[in-house]
C-alpha cells in the first residue's frame, strides 16, 4: 500500500476523535517563510521527501504561485502527528501573506481554531503581521508564534548570544503588545499572549529545517549556544537531524492549540447569532457527529474534472455523499456528490467527514465563500467581514466576441471564489470591470483567465476607485417628484469614524436583532433616539426615519430606499459611491392614489433630495491611501523617500534597523501605480517594500475639480457640475 494511501486511512481513523484534532492556519507577512515552513511540516508527516522540503513549495499548487514565489490561494492539507504517544490529526491551511490576497486569510480563519503566526527574525513584526493577528483574534482563533530565519541572525548579521536574545525578545514583546491591544475588550478570551516559557513560541529556520522551543530544548538537551556553533560551522544537516523543525512546530500545535471540543463552545456565539438554546446550537457546541449537518463554506475552488469544490469547516453532523442540503440565501437544496479531505493540491475522497474537521465537498453548486450549508433550515453564520475594500479597477474584454459568454461565466465564477473581487458587468456597453485589492491582485486574476480558461483578453489601464463624502451637516432639503404630487424632506450629516468602522466590521447590520443593532450603534457613539429609528443601512451609510405617522409611507418606504441606494451608489460629484453619511428623512407628503406615487415618481424625488442635501453638506472626493514601508541601504534613502514624496505622499518616519534604513509613509493609491518599477530603478534594485491599504482620505482642494472632471469625462457624463457645487 502506498504511503499516501496509508496517511489517508490514518486521517479517516482519527476524524472521529475531535479531542485529537487540530484545525490550524499558518499566517504571516509576505516572504516571512510560511510556505517553506509548511513544506517542513509535510515532510515531517511523511507526505513529501525530506530532501526537497523547503524548495518544493508543495502548497503553492498553481503555476503562477511557483513562478512569482508567493502564495496566492490559501491551500489545505490534512496530516497526522504523534505527540505524547497519541496520534493527532492536523488540518492545516497555508494562507497568503501579500496584502492583495488578505481575503483568503480572513476566510481561512473562520475554518480553524489556532493560528501559527510566522515572523521573520530580521524584519520583526510587520504591517501584515498585525493584520493577520487581527483577523485571527476577531474570529476567536488562538495564536502561537514561530520566529523564522534565525539562521540569518547567526550567519549574516553575526550576532552574539546577548544581541540575539534581545532581538528575539523584542519580536515577542511586539507581538504580545498587538495581542493585548486587540483582546482587551474580548470577554471570552483570557490571556492569549505568547511566551517562551509556556512553549507557545518556537524559533528556527524553515529553509534549513531546524527549530527549537523551550520544551524541545528540555527534551533534546540542546541550548542556543550549541545551535549557534553548529549553524556557524555549517553543520545544518546535523542541526536538522537533532532538532527537526517539524517536530517542534507540530508538538506546539498539539500541545497549545485548542481542539474542536474546547474551541467550538467559545467560537459559536462569536460567529453565529441563532437561538443558543436550540438543539442545533447544542450540537455545534458539543461537536456532535450525530447532530444536524452544519458546514461553513470558507473557500470555493475549481477542479478541471470534478467542477466546483467547496471547502469548509464541519461544525456539527457528518457529511456524506448523496445528502440533500440547504445553502443559505438560495432556494431548494443541493445534493452532495462527493466528500473528501485535502492533501495539498490533491483531494482524496473519503466516505464521510464528521464534525470538527475541514472537508472538501462537490455538488454544492449554489454555495459561495461564506455560505452556510445545513441539513435543516437555520440562521446562517455571520458573514465573513473583509477588512479592506476594493481600491483599484480594470476593464476586461474578450479579444474574440465568440468568447464573450465564456468570459462572463468565468468572471461570475471568479467573484464566487474570491468575494474580495467585485465584478461589474455592463450589459449595454459590453464592458466588464474587475475591482480588487491592488495591482497584483488584478494582474493574477486576468492572467488566470487567459491561462486556465484559454480566453485571450484585453485589459484597460488600472482605474482607482474613489469615494464621495459630505464634510458637514446639511440643511433640510426638499425633493419633488416629476408629477409634483410627492415631496420628501431630507437632511444629511457625516458619521464618525467609529460608526463607519462598526458597520464595516459587521458589528451593526440590518440582519441583526434590532436590540443588538441598537446597542452596537450606541456603543459607537450614536444617540439613543437616532439608533431606535434606523430604517436601512447601505454600504457605510444609514437611513434614519424621523417621520411621525405619515399615511402610506410604509408601503412607499421600499421605493424610498431604492432611490436612496441609487443616489448613494452614484454620488453627485462623479457617480462614485458615497460613504459615511447619516441620512434623515424628516417628513414626506404623499399622493393619496397609489398610481401617483409609483417608482417613476418616488425614486427620482428621493434621489434628488439626497443629492441636494449632500451638495449642501459640502460633499468632496475621497481617494484611497496606502501605507508604504521601504527598507533600503543608507545611501539610497534619499531616493526612496523621494519616491514617496514625488507621489503626493508624505514620509512619517525614518529609522535605522540593522544595516538598513526604514522609510515609512503614506501615499494615494492612484499615484502608486507603477511604483514597483520606479523604486527599483531609483534604488538600483536594492530596496524591498510593502504596502498596506489605509482607507480613504479627503483629496486636497486644489485637485478636487481636476479629478472630478477627469472621472466625469471617463464615464461619459456632462462636464459642467451642478451650479450648487461652486465650493469646489
Amino acid at each position: 500500500m502506498g504511503r499516501r494511501k496509508k496517511i489517508v486511512q490514518e486521517c479517516e481513523r482519527l476524524m472521529d476523535d475531535p479531542e485529537n484534532i487540530r484545525n490550524i492556519a499558518i499566517a504571516a507577512h509576505v516572504d516571512h517563510g510560511k510556505t517553506t515552513l509548511t513544506d517542513n511540516l509535510l515532510a515531517g508527516a511523511g507526505m513529501i521527501s525530506d530532501e526537497t522540503a523547503g524548495e518544493q513549495l508543495a502548497m503553492d499548487t498553481e503555476e503562477d504561485e511557483q513562478e512569482r514565489g508567493i502564495t496566492i490561494d490559501a491551500a489545505n492539507v490534512s496530516m497526522t502527528h504523534e505527540y505524547e504517544d497519541t496520534n493527532h490529526l492536523i488540518n492545516l491551511i497555508d494562507t497568503p501573506g501579500h496584502v492583495d490576497f488578505g481575503g483568503d486569510v480572513t476566510r481561512a480563519m473562520r475554518a480553524v481554531d489556532g493560528a501559527l503566526v510566522v515572523v521573520d527574525a530580521v524584519e520583526g513584526a510587520m504591517p501584515q503581521t498585525e493584520t493577520v493577528l487581527r483577523q485571527a483574534l476577531r474570529e476567536g482563533v488562538k495564536p502561537t508564534l514561530f520566529i523564522n530565519k534565525v539562521d540569518r541572525l547567526i550567519s549574516e548579521l553575526q550576532e552574539g548570544p546577548e544581541e540575539m536574545q534581545q532581538r528575539l525578545l523584542s519580536v515577542i514583546s511586539d507581538v504580545n503588545e498587538l495581542i493585548r491591544g486587540m483582546t482587551e475588550d474580548m470577554d471570552d478570551i483570557d490571556d492569549w499572549t505568547v511566551s517562551v516559557e509556556d512553549g507557545t513560541v518556537g524559533f528556527g529556520s524553515a529553509l534549513y529545517k531546524w527549530g527549537v522551543s523551550m520544551p524541545s530544548m528540555q527534551r533534546t538537551g540542546m541550548d542556543f549556544g550549541e545551535i549557534m556553533e553548529l549553524e556557524r560551522a555549517d553543520k545544518r544537516q546535523e542541526l536538522h537531524e537533532r532538532t527537526p523543525l517539524s517536530d517542534v512546530v507540530l508538538d506546539m500545535v498539539c500541545e497549545h492549540f485548542p481542539n474542536p471540543v474546547d474551541a467550538q463552545p467559545r467560537r459559536i456565539p462569536r460567529i453565529w447569532r441563532g437561538d443558543v438554546d436550540s438543539d442545533l446550537a447544542e450540537g455545534m457546541r458539543l461537536v456532535d457527529e450525530e447532530g444536524d449537518v452544519v458546514l461553513m463554506v470558507t473557500d470555493i475552488g475549481i477542479d478541471p474534472h470534478a467542477g466546483e469544490i467547496a471547502a469548509g469547516r464541519v461544525f456539527s453532523g457528518t457529511l456524506e455523499k448523496g445528502q440533500e442540503l440547504y445553502v443559505s440565501g438560495t432556494a431548494g437544496k443541493n445534493r452532495v456528490q462527493s466528500v473528501g479531505i485535502y492533501m495539498g493540491g490533491e483531494r482524496e475522497e473519503v466516505d464521510r467527514v464528521p464534525a470538527g474537521n475541514i472537508a472538501a465537498v462537490t455538488g454544492l453548486k449554489d454555495a459561495i465563500a461564506g455560505s452556510t450549508v445545513s441539513s435543516v433550515d437555520m440562521t446562517p453564520f455571520e458573514s465573513i467581514e473583509h477588512i479592506s475594500e476594493p481600491v483599484i479597477t480594470k476593464s476586461v474584454e474578450a479579444q474574440n466576441m465568440d468568447d464573450l459568454p465564456k468570459l462572463i461565466e468565468t468572471l461570475r465564477q471568479v467573484s464566487k471564489e474570491d468575494p474580495t473581487i467585485q465584478i461589474t458587468i455592463n450589459e449595454d456597453t459590453g464592458e466588464h470591470l474587475i475591482s480588487g485589492q491592488g495591482e497584483l491582485h488584478l494582474e493574477v486574476i486576468t492572467q488566470r483567465i487567459e491561462k486556465n480558461q484559454g480566453i485571450p483578453v484585453n485589459t484597460g489601464e488600472p482605474i482607482v476607485v474613489y469615494r464621495e463624502q459630505p464634510q458637514q451637516a446639511s440643511a433640510e432639503v426638499e425633493g419633488i417628484s416629476p408629477n409634483r404630487h410627492n415631496r420628501f424632506y431630507i437632511s444629511i450629516e457625516p458619521m464618525t469614524n467609529e460608526l463607519v468602522e462598526t458597520i464595516q466590521l459587521g458589528e451593526a447590520s440590518m440582519d441583526m436583532p434590532e436590540q443588538e443593532r441598537r446597542e452596537a450603534l450606541q456603543d459607537a457613539g450614536m444617540d439613543k433616539d437616532t439608533s431606535q429609528n434606523v430604517e436601512h443601512i447601505h454600504g457605510t451609510n444609514i437611513l434614519i426615519d424621523d417621520t411621525k405617522g405619515i399615511q402610506h409611507l410604509n408601503e412607499t418606504m421600499e421605493l424610498v430606499i431604492e432611490g436612496l441606494e441609487d443616489a448613494l451608489d452614484n454620488g453627485p460629484l462623479a457617480n462614485e459611491p458615497v460613504q459615511g453619511t447619516l441620512i434623515r428623512l424628516h417628513d414626506a407628503r404623499l399622493h393619496e392614489d397609489t398610481i401617483h406615487r409609483g417608482p417613476a415618481q418616488v425614486i427620482p424625488a428621493t434621489r434628488e433630495a439626497v443629492h441636494k442635501s449632500l451638495i449642501d453638506g459640502q460633499i468632496k472626493m475621497l481617494e484611497p491611501m496606502q501605507d508604504v514601508r521601504i527598507d533600503v541601504p543608507n545611501d539610497h534613502m534619499g531616493a526612496a523617500s523621494g519616491e514617496i514624496q514625488g507621489r503626493r505622499g508624505r514620509v512619517d518616519d525614518m529609522y535605522q534597523e540593522g544595516d538598513l534604513m526604514v522609510v515609512e509613509g503614506i501615499a494615494p493609491v492612484g499615484e502608486m501605480i507603477g511604483f514597483a518599477s520606479d523604486i527599483r530603478s531609483a534604488t538600483e534594485g536594492r530596496a524591498s517594500w510593502n504596502t498596506e491599504n489605509a482607507g480613504f482620505e479627503v483629496m486636497s482642494d486644489s485637485l478636487q475639480r481636476e479629478k472630478i472632471m477627469e472621472i466625469r469625462e471617463r464615464k461619459g457624463m456632462k462636464l459642467e457640475l451642478p451650479p450648487a457645487i461652486e465650493y469646489i
